[in-house]
């Protein structure tokens, strides 16, 4: 039986960003850094990605070395990211308009392949964010007076 596959996620991109639309990508790793990433070792807070001479890249995603591998690698280097042709002239196109941004929602493994989420993101205001977790409260206290008046 396969061990269940590990699913590391970016909180911080749901909250700071509307996703609009998600693309499943590819990403071009070495040895070690798959499984650092195995092992959970690795942040996607901080990371985003960019369209450059027609390949995107991810840039800011931190994947702590292996404590065995061979290769001294930089944690935070950027990394090339596998997409169709269509699926990155999309991503430039979008990314063109005034406050989109390209941001890992989610790294996960597909057929022994790691694989990364890639939402088209417009940046929320503050005062989107403060109406998101009202709306969140609201239905967490419509839940819990519904649970009560089941009980009893």
């Amino acid at each position: 039986m396969a061990a269940p596959t590990p699913t590391v996620v970016n909180r911080r991109a749901r909250h700071d960003y509307a996703i609009e639309e998600t693309f499943e990508c590819g990403i071009a790793l070495a040895g070690g850094e798959v499984k650092s990433i195995r092992d959970g070792k690795v942040n996607l807070r901080d990371a985003y990605a960019r369209v450059e001479g027609g390949e995107v890249w991810l840039y800011a995603m931190h994947v702590s070395p292996y404590a065995f591998a061979r290769a001294e690698l930089d944690p935070d280097r950027r990394r090339k990211l596998l997409l169709h042709r269509r699926e990155i002239d999309d991503l430039a196109q979008a990314t063109q308009q005034q406050g989109v941004s390209l941001v890992p929602v989610r790294l996960y493994f597909k057929d022994r392949k790691v694989k990364i989420e890639l939402g088209v993101g417009r940046g929320k205001r503050s005062y989107d964010k403060r109406q998101a977790m009202a709306e969140r409260d609201a239905m967490r206290e419509v839940d819990r007076a519904l649970k009560t008046s089941r009980r009893g």
